[in-house]
């Protein structure tokens, strides 16, 4: 906690599951943590298990597809909590989108908010990592899906494949700024988001949602589907000192899903 101590980081999609996991842990490691969402009541109710746990941490209200709303939230972060040093940008939509069924209005949704979400944050987090005369810490949400097309989740993967080459390209553009840029690639993680994944394909097969869940956590070599906590201490590692010398990685933290 000691080497965390007196440090920022911004979480989008911080109000449920990986989000709220991983600010949790980020608290609990010594962070100052600014919890970033659109749905300022689940917010809260993350910043109130911090407060409680003796964590300080602040609301601040962002719309990820919208660069402005980004960059508003990230200056908001410096403001109030007096600094910034590591930016997570995690908020991101699964829909279930067999090739056919694409629509235009469904493609320009998750990509705004998938690779929108990531490119806008690398910016915002450039910006004031400039301004405060650091460097600091990018991670961004990618995905097994983004190292392996998944069935029936083309836009998806689509846009997780491009977190994971925007993460790459940041990552030889930044260092010179002494920014270090990473992503972490969850499998099938037990959170409200993939509960609603597989309810969508089983309901799509007229099946039920353990069916549901089956397709997606069968092959999984250690058996189990993930909680967030999982994918959390990845990210702990990533946004803390021991990490310095990693950039440009995606870490899969799958069970054993993608092997590369």
């Amino acid at each position: 906690m000691d080497r965390n101590s007196g440090k920022v980081a911004f979480v989008t999609g911080a109000g449920q599951g990986i989000g709220e996991a991983i600010a949790l842990r980020l608290a609990k490691d010594g962070f100052a943590v600014a919890l970033a969402d659109m749905n300022l009541t689940t917010a809260e109710s993350v910043r109130g298990k911090i407060e409680t746990a003796g964590g300080k941490a602040c609301v601040v209200e962002v719309d990820v597809a919208d660069r402005d709303s980004v960059f508003a939230a990230v200056e908001t972060t410096v403001k109030e909590l007096g600094g910034l040093d590591v930016v997570i940008n995690n908020a991101g939509v699964a829909p279930i989108t067999p090739i056919e069924s694409i629509t235009p209005d469904i493609y320009r949704r998750v990509f705004d908010i998938n690779v929108g979400g990531v490119l806008w944050g690398i910016q915002a987090a450039v910006k004031a990592f400039k301004e405060l005369g650091h460097g600091g810490k990018i991670i961004n949400a990618c995905s097994q899906a983004g190292h392996i097309g998944n069935p029936e989740l083309a836009a998806y993967s689509g846009s997780k494949f491009a977190v994971r080459g925007i993460t790459q390209t940041a990552a030889r553009d930044l260092a010179p700024l002494g920014i270090t840029v990473n992503a972490y690639c969850p499998g099938i993680v037990n959170t409200p988001m993939m509960q609603k994944v597989a309810q969508d394909l089983a309901d799509n097969a007229g099946e039920s949602f353990d069916w549901g869940m089956e397709q997606f956590a069968r092959n999984i070599t250690l058996k189990r589907v993930s909680e967030a906590d999982d994918v959390a201490a990845c990210v702990a590692f990533l946004a803390g000192p021991d990490s310095d010398y990693v950039t440009g990685q995606s870490i899969l933290v799958d069970g054993g899903m993608v092997f590369t």
